[in-house]
């Protein structure tokens, strides 16, 4: 009897897989609708509560999760083509690079809740961790859980048993990007090293089993779904794009209205 290959040859694996690409645009459109909704609230139009609402709140967990859990299925799937270092250190600093004009901006709008560290801020260093480690492959998706697992017990030991000194250490800005703190900072965008490196670590972990299918991830997609995968293609740039879109719109609604 002849054995199904376990791996696909880096060659054998398309330029692009179209419904990673839409799930990747799915997480775009959610963001999006989001977004609008918090300008809105905003500029006035509607009152909503997005810091403790839990129907905001859980609304940006599951969009972030679903963007780092894509972002962990790319790397696992360059990985799997060849993708050169040279290569992988482009494509980062394309994301370092917005991330700073992120922080750049969000000061200029909100200088005393200005993001300095964000979703893209966060997976400039967890690309780095998931570049290294994506060949541990399976033994990721323990790994995943176990790391979200050691920030709800850290922040639940801070809580209990810290002491003040020690708190003001993991919730000041040289290390709230760890993901320990006991109060969440002041800052429009907070995407910490903990637990979210876990749930890109499950990308990794799914991309790797996916990729060992052969053809697991060239599922043809329908016609209407084609609009998400091209989005998906694109998302750093749309994800620079659309808030400055979108809040010019608003602003020059605004000024119409007057």
């Amino acid at each position: 009897m002849i054995k199904r290959p376990t791996a696909v040859a880096a060659t054998s694996l398309p330029v692009r897989f179209d419904a990673v690409d839409a799930l990747r645009g799915l997480a775009m459109v959610w963001m999006t609708a989001f977004h609008f909704s918090f300008d809105l609230n905003q500029f006035g139009y509607i009152k909503q509560d997005f810091y403790h609402d839990p129907l905001w709140t859980w609304q940006r967990t599951l969009i972030v999760s679903l963007f780092l859990f894509c972002a962990g299925l790319g790397q696992a799937i360059a990985v799997a083509r060849g993708q050169s270092w040279p290569r992988f250190w482009r494509r980062w600093a394309q994301v370092l690079g917005c991330a700073l004009l992120v922080t750049l901006a969000s000061w200029w709008m909100y200088p005393q809740s200005f993001i300095y560290f964000g979703v893209l801020h966060g997976m400039a260093l967890m690309l780095i961790i998931a570049r290294l480690t994506a060949h541990w492959g399976g033994r990721l998706w323990w790994l995943g859980g176990v790391v979200i697992a050691i920030q709800l017990i850290a922040v639940y030991s801070m809580n209990t048993w810290a002491t003040d000194e020690l708190a003001t250490i993991f919730n000041s800005k040289q290390l709230n990007w760890l993901g320990l703190v006991t109060q969440k900072p002041i800052t429009e965008d907070y995407v910490p090293l903990l637990p979210w490196l876990g749930v890109m670590w499950w990308g990794v972990a799914a991309g790797h089993w996916l990729t060992r299918q052969g053809v697991a991830l060239s599922w043809r997609l329908p016609a209407a779904f084609k609009p998400l995968a091209l989005l998906g293609r694109w998302s750093l740039s749309y994800y620079m794009l659309h808030q400055p879109v979108m809040i010019g719109a608003l602003m020059a609604l605004a000024w119409l209205a007057k």
